[in-house]
């Protein structure tokens, strides 16, 4: 009698307890009565019917974070990039959260995964490197509309990185030395064209200075010798003693040099200054 007392009391004070639920703040537990959906329990001390209702999901209301792994991702001119991502989730409606889609973490990862292909696609390289913000809010939006429905609010989707796959990084490195040494080339070649037309120049400026000088010395010259024909008209005596003064000086310059030479005097000297003057 005594045991059967305590057997009894066992079992009802089992179910008593199996009827009370305390649910911790940040979560919210889904209830089923027969395996139907009944109920979703909101933090604190809650009762249950024993045998008749089970709590089906303890679901988190705290704001999560997702993980999204690094994949490759072809632009619009077909470049490869490596990217991934972490998006941050709040459950708002359990109930949905755990009806409505089987796994709703595993969801978003892969729907973050190709809303991310999709619009890094419609992009350049480098628009997809440089417009990280835009990239985030078209995400953010695209994600928010499709979870919506499972009673899930994305807070924000952040592009942890994005960068250029390493045959693209060597490809770039290749581009851009091939770039600097066509520009160092252009360079130096238009600096040789430069240096090139300023010789050129100053050659040509020295040439019709030359030719300048040449002109003026010519009449110059031509100036002196009409002076002297004027001057010595039929009287060509101070003619043949200056230029036999000055033909004399230029012979005695050429005995004094350390230079071997041989000298030849003309035999009349008088007549050859009147044939350098042109006068017989």
């Amino acid at each position: 009698m005594e045991f059967t007392f305590v057997v009894f009391f066992v079992l009802v004070a089992a179910t008593v307890f199996a009827g009370v639920k305390t649910v911790p703040q940040g979560q919210e537990w889904v209830v089923e009565r027969l395996g139907k959906y009944f109920t979703t329990l909101k933090p604190g001390l809650k009762f249950i019917i024993p045998y008749v209702d089970r709590v089906a999901y303890r679901v988190s209301t705290k704001g999560d974070v997702l993980s999204v792994g690094s994949q490759e991702v072809i632009t619009k001119d077909n470049a490869v990039i490596i990217t991934n991502a972490v998006a941050f989730i709040k459950v708002t409606d359990p109930t949905r959260a755990v009806y409505e889609i089987q796994s709703y973490e595993y969801a978003i990862q892969n729907l973050v995964m190709s809303s991310l292909r999709a619009i890094i696609g419609q992009m350049d390289l480098n628009s997809a490197l440089s417009e990280r913000e835009h990239i985030k809010a078209r995400l953010q939006e695209n994600i928010s509309k499709e979870v919506a429905a499972w009673g899930i609010y994305v807070q924000s989707v952040e592009i942890q990185d994005i960068k250029p796959s390493e045959s693209m990084q060597r490809a770039m490195e290749q581009q851009a030395s091939a770039e600097r040494f066509k520009q160092a080339t252009i360079l130096e070649a238009e600096g040789k064209r430069e240096a090139i037309i300023r010789e050129s120049e100053g050659k040509l400026e020295a040439a019709k200075r030359e030719a300048e000088a040449q002109v003026r010395l010519a009449q110059a010259s031509s100036r002196a010798i009409s002076d002297i024909s004027e001057a010595i008209k039929d009287n060509d005596l101070p003619a043949v003693f200056l230029l036999g003064d000055r033909y004399i000086n230029a012979m005695q310059k050429i005995a004094v040099s350390q230079n071997s030479k041989m000298v030849i005097l003309p035999s009349d000297l008088p007549a050859a200054i009147r044939g350098i003057l042109g006068k017989n």
